[in-house]
């Protein structure tokens, strides 16, 4: 197996950072993609998910708070793991590097999780209001905006997981791939050299002067 020049999903330590490569990277793209669908699930509630001191999300607040809770911790897991992703190929180490990937898979799947039961419940709690008769026109487009892309980003975490899944993966491979390869070894059929003079000493080597093969002569008792 060769060596693929990658380590969990990053060049190894010591090549230059190329900016426009991290750039154009499905993980960075989905990374800013899920931060920025965190400040718009919480940004829309904080903003005009209350009316009249009550939650527009059928007057349960705890819809509210469960929607700003998993926005603004996504927000801060994803700005924390944007910048690991910056500095990620620094880490020499190849037990850090797994650290890092197994923490980033961890809070991507949990995520992933809680934004669909957050979906979800945004959603029964949503509707449960529309079949009242009450008015509710305010903030009804925020609330729909923080369902949508709380849909959104069960996408984004998900996809991050399976990168995640992916760059482990990788490091686990590559953590029993040969840093380099000799030519002489492959050429070689055998793992060991013959001994100098193996056929010389074959060719003297004489069958002893009693061999195996021969009868043994029959016993011949004396005459007196």
């Amino acid at each position: 197996m060769e060596s693929t020049g990658r380590a969990y999903g990053a060049a190894k330590a010591g090549e230059p950072f190329n900016a426009v490569e991290f750039i154009k990277r499905p993980k960075t793209i989905l990374r800013v993609l899920s931060w920025l669908f965190a400040i718009i699930v919480f940004g829309c509630i904080v903003s005009e998910g209350y009316h009249m001191g009550k939650c527009v999300y059928n007057n349960d607040a705890n819809a509210c708070h469960y929607g700003v809770a998993i926005g603004i911790l996504a927000f801060i897991g994803a700005t924390v793991f944007f910048v690991s992703d910056l500095i990620f190929p620094s880490i020499t180490s190849a037990e850090k590097r797994k650290k890092v990937v197994i923490a980033d898979m961890a809070f991507s799947a949990l995520w992933t999780f809680l934004y669909f039961v957050g979906f979800c419940y945004l959603t029964h709690a949503w509707n449960s209001w529309e079949t009242k008769p009450e008015d509710h026109s305010f903030g009804a487009g925020n609330a729909k905006a923080a369902i949508a892309f709380s849909f959104f980003s069960i996408l984004t975490w998900g996809c991050l997981t399976y990168f995640c899944i992916s760059d482990y993966r990788e490091g686990t491979l590559s953590a029993f791939a040969p840093t380099y390869n000799d030519p002489s070894l492959e050429q070689s059929s055998s793992p060991y050299s013959s001994f100098p003079g193996d056929s010389e000493i074959q060719g003297s080597y004489q069958d002893p002067p009693f061999s195996a093969k021969d009868p043994a002569p029959e016993y011949q008792p004396p005459t007196y």
